[in-house]
């Protein structure tokens, strides 16, 4: 059986060592896993895309991905029609449908122009917030979108159906995801995806503005730690908001709900210096 080494950092592999964790058969169960959601979202992406059936085959996508994917689809093919009526080639096509990202070939093609397009017009997903965390504005991008006019090579088959750009994209934020222990692909690993892609329209605009993978990355990883932090600190306020609302609530109960917070944060700091300690 072949033999794959796994690195670990030295506190983490000391923890490990200590509580005797079967590594191998962990390890194993992990990439079986990756491997599965990488072919799946493979398998999908290159095949032919309807709108109507995006919950059923891109179910660990969340709702805002899919309907970013769902919006793509109706930019290639407006972009594709607008083209047609005109008589030009989809790959000169500008404004809201724009085609910057298309790719050559029959059919609609739903490029990497059309997913980061499609993301911005959404307008409410935290990879928006990620790139003006980063100092980047979304409409800026949208307007370096309109402008291009490369286009990426197309996926097989006719229909509709990402280019093979926007399928590497794919197969990368479901990567992405991975490696940041999520199981689920959302826009902010959908955005790096689109960055971590070599030859996409979108990722050359983004790279082009700053979004450079690294740093794009902690700034995911930066901003979904903010959001767990704010999610735990809203419920925790608002059982408090609740208790004293009742007029009646005991003192104790009180006093337990407005320091839940802090101990929380106590705890976790305890779970991280444990180790240490022994």
């Amino acid at each position: 059986m072949p033999k794959i080494n796994v690195y670990l950092p030295d506190e983490l592999a000391e923890v490990v060592k200590e509580t005797g964790l079967p590594v191998s058969a962990i390890c194993q169960r992990a990439l079986e896993q990756a491997v599965r959601r990488v072919t799946a979202i493979r398998e999908t992406s290159l095949a032919d895309l309807s709108s109507a059936d995006l919950e059923e085959r891109f179910p660990l996508m969340t709702g805002r991905a899919r309907t970013v994917l769902g919006l793509a689809v109706e930019r290639a093919s407006s972009s594709t029609g607008a083209a047609s009526q005109s008589g030009t080639s989809a790959d000169a096509a500008t404004g809201p449908g724009s085609s910057a990202g298309a790719a050559t070939g029959s059919g609609s093609s739903v490029g990497t122009g059309h997913l980061l397009g499609a993301m911005i017009q959404e307008g409410g997903n935290l990879a928006l917030h990620v790139l003006r965390a980063i100092e980047i504005e979304p409409a800026a991008l949208l307007r370096e979108l309109e402008r291009e006019s490369a286009a990426e090579t197309a996926g097989p088959g006719g229909g509709v159906h990402f280019s093979t750009a926007a399928a590497g994209a794919l197969e990368l934020a479901v990567t992405e995801a991975t490696g940041l222990g999520h199981n689920y692909v959302g826009c902010e690993h959908l955005l790096l995806g689109l960055v971590g892609e070599p030859d996409g329209v979108a990722g050359q605009v983004l790279r082009a503005a700053g979004a450079e993978p690294r740093l794009t990355r902690r700034a995911v990883a930066s901003a979904l730690a903010g959001y767990v932090h704010l999610r735990a600190n809203t419920a925790a306020a608002s059982g408090y908001a609740q208790l004293r609302s009742t007029g009646n609530a005991d003192p104790a109960q009180l006093l337990a709900a407005a320091l839940q917070p802090l101990i929380t944060r106590i705890e976790r700091l305890e779970q991280r210096l444990t180790p240490d300690a022994e």
